[in-house]
């Protein structure tokens, strides 16, 4: 997974005015993958060469139980604009689907409550799709105490992953 690390550089096509201030708050090589197992394969076609595939078997009881994430180990200032990042297709939809969706994407605490500080959500396809979700810190919050994360079990589904990239842009 160590090829995940390169993919950081591609993340400047999305904050070029502030390349010089780019800060990676994640291990991008250590995504965490709950509730199904992950496995790693080479594709070219893919930020750093390295794809994660994630096989949903059935719809959870809720779409959390499935998810993958990164935890923040950076500490992060309240104002601070974070941007997460990833490369995401979908292999294989449910009942044969074409398109898929990914209905919580987020920065959030990453224990009790897991308030979330922003979210979105992004459909996708068979062909590698970038997405970005940006938002603002809402408070200072310390090494550990956030992650970024997918959650994944709102359908039986495939789905497959590049890096996963959390920047903190400073205050914008």
């Amino acid at each position: 997974m160590r090829a995940w690390t390169i993919a950081a550089a591609l993340l400047l096509a999305f904050a070029p005015a502030a390349a010089q201030e780019l800060v990676v708050i994640n291990n991008p090589a250590e995504p965490q993958v709950n509730g199904a197992k992950a496995r790693l394969r080479d594709d070219p076609a893919v930020q750093g060469g390295k794809a994660m595939r994630i096989q949903v078997r059935r719809r959870g009881t809720n779409p959390w139980d499935v998810a993958v994430q990164s935890a923040i180990d950076k500490p992060v200032k309240a104002g601070d604009t974070l941007v997460f990042a990833f490369s995401a297709r979908l292999e294989e939809g449910e009942n044969g689907a074409a398109e898929g969706t990914l209905p919580y994407i987020a920065v959030q605490l990453a224990g009790e409550p897991y308030t979330t500080l922003f979210s979105d959500q992004a459909t996708i396809g068979p062909e590698w799709k970038m997405v970005e979700v940006r938002g603002k810190a809402d408070a200072d919050h310390a090494p550990g105490t956030l992650n970024a994360t997918i959650h994944l079990a709102s359908a039986a589904q495939t789905v497959e992953f590049g890096p996963l990239i959390v920047v903190d842009l400073g205050p914008e």
